[in-house]
């Protein structure tokens, strides 16, 4: 098989070709213009793991009733709590869940994720969970007036220290 020896046709074609290439990736690049909320919309955007409080506190064992060999101070289930959450903006609900601890044995912390469309603007957020079957009521709240503007994304974190964590949104 020959090779193509005519070598200045060679380039002037590769550099054809190159253009046209770059004059796609540039079209594709910024041309098509996507709108994933409306102009007068923001994201919140609730993330976090957590893991609830042990379902039974810890025992103490007799010692003197078990053989030397198996005595320890205190016996702990492994199992946690559900973790239950509302999440409330000005009075109506966008987001209610009961999530079960996974694990084998019931001891892992749960994962929350809800992202939820609301309108720009000034509102009143409240947040509440409970992670704690043997506490009635929510133990971990929230209330917040908090100002969100127009495709703006408001981030809710949780901390264990800390409570609740917002970030992206003005007060």
């Amino acid at each position: 098989m020959a090779g193509f020896e005519n070598k200045p046709l060679r380039f002037a074609l590769q550099a054809v070709n190159y253009t046209i290439f770059m004059a796609l990736v540039w079209y594709f690049a910024t041309s098509p213009s996507i709108k994933i909320i409306a102009d007068d919309q923001a994201v919140i955007t609730i993330a976090f793991s957590h893991a609830g409080q042990l379902r039974e506190p810890c025992r103490q064992e007799e010692l003197n009733k078990l053989p030397p060999n198996m005595r320890k101070l205190d016996d702990c289930p492994r199992e946690r709590s559900p973790v239950t959450i509302e999440a409330l903006l000005d009075d109506q609900p966008f987001y209610s869940a009961a999530l079960s601890p996974p694990g084998l044995f019931g001891d892992g912390g749960v994962d929350v994720f809800h992202k939820a469309k609301v309108p720009a603007g000034k509102h009143r957020l409240s947040l509440k969970m409970n992670d704690s079957v043997r506490i009635e009521g929510f133990n971990h709240q929230l209330e917040q007036q908090v100002n969100i503007d127009p495709a703006q994304i408001l981030l809710v974190g949780f901390e264990s220290e800390q409570g609740f964590v917002l970030s992206g949104g003005r007060k």
